[in-house]
């Protein structure tokens, strides 16, 4: 375990080479300390859309009661955020807004996909639905459902509680926000404002001239 070097890949390299993100036991006890406040103190950023915010609502409701999983805390300013939930259907209307809000939350955050129609469009497979937010943003977590349960949205927070535990602070790459941008799969606010002006937007109702 850390005798291989990341950066020359499977097949090439010196096989001893010691890697640079070794883990040893002073970094391993920092990982699981920072995870762990991280993991139990998120606080979400609600987006919801349509029906699947009625159920995330039922989720932080006293029934299910998110403050069990330290997320009582709804965060209605972005820059007070750690988790973006996408709770329902996304038109374009509203593809710079969830851009806009998602560079405005500091680092480290991660987001939920909640629900059919915020993972793939669901059942509007038409001009006007972005088909899927994982090509608007990065997506941590996807939760099934049309809509889905509280307790699919349980598990799915779960789940990303998990992914939370297994990272590292010395994993340079994982704040780096490298697909934002002209090349990449994620475009800045003012370009997805640019490309869904046909479909009429926040800004615009009609193609500007």
């Amino acid at each position: 375990m850390g005798l291989s070097d990341p950066a020359t890949g499977f097949g090439g390299g010196d096989g001893t080479t010691v890697s640079p993100v070794s883990p040893n036991w002073v970094t391993t006890r920092l990982d699981f300390l920072t995870n762990w406040a991280r993991s139990n103190s998120l606080w979400p950023m609600p987006f919801g859309t349509a029906c699947c915010a009625i159920e995330f609502m039922a989720t932080a409701a006293s029934r299910f009661d998110l403050a069990r999983f330290g997320m009582e805390r709804m965060s209605f300013s972005p820059r007070q955020a750690d988790v973006l939930i996408c709770a329902g259907r996304l038109p374009f209307k509203l593809a710079p807004v969830i851009r806009r809000i998602w560079d405005q939350m500091p680092q480290p955050k991660w987001s939920i996909s909640m629900g059919a129609c915020a993972s793939s469009g669901g059942i509007f497979d038409n001009y006007s639905m972005v088909q899927g937010i994982d090509t608007i943003i990065p997506v941590d977590v996807y939760v099934p459902g049309c809509p889905p349960r509280p307790e699919g949205l349980i598990y799915g927070i779960r789940l990303l509680q998990k992914k939370i535990m297994g990272e590292s602070i010395t994993d340079d790459m994982l704040r780096d926000e490298k697909l934002v941008g002209p090349s990449g799969l994620f475009l800045p606010a003012d370009r997805v404002d640019e490309l869904s002006e046909p479909f009429g937007n926040s800004v615009h109702q009609t193609r500007s001239t």
